[in-house]
C-alpha cells in the first residue's frame, strides 16, 4: 500500500495494479477529502470489468487530480484522471499501469517496493 498525497490530502491506503489501465478513486474517499464530486466530476459512460471479475460496472464519471509522492525535499507532482466509483471498499484508490508510466515508477512485486524518480534523488516506498 502506497500514501500519495492526492489534491493536498494524505490518502494512506492506495493500491497499485500494474495489469490494469484503470485508475480509480472511489466516491466516499472524495467524500472524505471535503470534495464536493458534483460539481469535480466529468460524465463516463465507458464500462470496465477490473473490481469484480467478470461483471462490468459505470463510474460516475472522472476527475483528474494532483497526485504526489515523496517529501518536502524529494517529491513528484502528477496529474492524474480517475475514474469515480461508488463502491465500498478497504483501500481509498487504485492507481494503474498509466499512473505508473506517468511517474515512470517501476514497481518490484517480489520486495513489495515501489521506486519513482524524484527532484532530487530516487523514491522508494
Amino acid at each position: 500500500m502506497l500514501d500519495p498525497v492526492v489534491a493536498s490530502v494524505r490518502l494512506t491506503r492506495v493500491l497499485i495494479n500494474g495489469g490494469s489501465d484503470l485508475n480509480l478513486l472511489f466516491a466516499s474517499t472524495l467524500q472524505k477529502m471535503g470534495l464536493d464530486i458534483t460539481d469535480m466530476l466529468t460524465p463516463s459512460k465507458a464500462p470496465f470489468y477490473v473490481i469484480v471479475p467478470g461483471n462490468s460496472a459505470t463510474p460516475l464519471g472522472t476527475v483528474t487530480l494532483p497526485v504526489t509522492f515523496g517529501t518536502r525535499e524529494n517529491y513528484w507532482t502528477k496529474y492524474i484522471k480517475f475514474e469515480v466509483a461508488n463502491f465500498k471498499s478497504s483501500c481509498h484508490a487504485i492507481l494503474g499501469r498509466l499512473a505508473l508510466a506517468k511517474f515512470m515508477a517501476v514497481p518490484h512485486y517480489v520486495y513489495l517496493l515501489l521506486k519513482i524518480p524524484g527532484k532530487s534523488g530516487v523514491l522508494t516506498f
